[in-house]
């Protein structure tokens, strides 16, 4: 059985960037996909980039205690890790990550806390705010509110087992794939 890896970090310090790029290097690597309730964005497929379910099925799932960890985001949309795929993989033996925000880390670390925690961080707080400004996805009341939660996560870096300084796309790659691998 393989140990799961779960890689967490602040606010725009390029965890999806970071397991973009494991994807392709590692393969043989399997990363989650989450449920959640929004519609899904033009080119998403429902089971590759998430699945998309009602707010209904996410209640039934979470009844079920079908879900590792879930959340509420922004409000209205809901997020969760699919217990059941994480588990099959696990038993057979497959390099597993979930690439999941601190509040799920926490949920995962109180069901499975066998996990491997692994902290992304950024380089300086100076990079992480430029990385956040520059993706100019946020109004700037947006950004000061992700920024505010980012200083909350990065206090949080004590509670994991591994941190991964993203300063370098290649080496954030490889350190988390290292990690993963011999999590076993």
């Amino acid at each position: 059985m393989s140990r799961l890896v779960v890689l967490a970090g602040p606010t725009a310090v390029g965890k999806g960037t970071v397991v973009r790029a494991l994807r392709v290097s590692r393969p043989d690597i399997w990363v989650s996909v989450s449920a959640t309730t929004r519609s899904p964005r033009p080119g998403e497929v429902d089971g590759e980039h998430y699945f998309f379910v009602s707010d209904d099925e996410f209640d039934r799932m979470v009844a079920a205690g079908e879900l590792l960890e879930w959340a509420s985001v922004h409000g209205d949309r809901r997020y969760g890790t699919p217990r059941g795929p994480v588990e099959e993989r696990l038993a057979q033996g497959t390099p597993c990550l979930l690439e999941i925000d601190l509040q799920g880390a926490r949920q995962v670390k109180a069901s499975m806390p066998d996990a491997l925690f692994v902290f992304l961080a950024p380089p300086s707080w100076e990079e992480l705010v430029r990385r956040l400004v520059g993706r100019g996805t946020e109004t700037e009341a947006e950004r000061e509110r992700r920024l505010a939660t980012a200083r909350d996560e990065l206090a949080a870096v004590e509670e994991f087992d591994e941190t991964v300084v993203n300063d370098d796309l290649d080496r954030a790659v490889a350190a988390v794939a290292h990690l993963v691998e011999h999590a076993r």
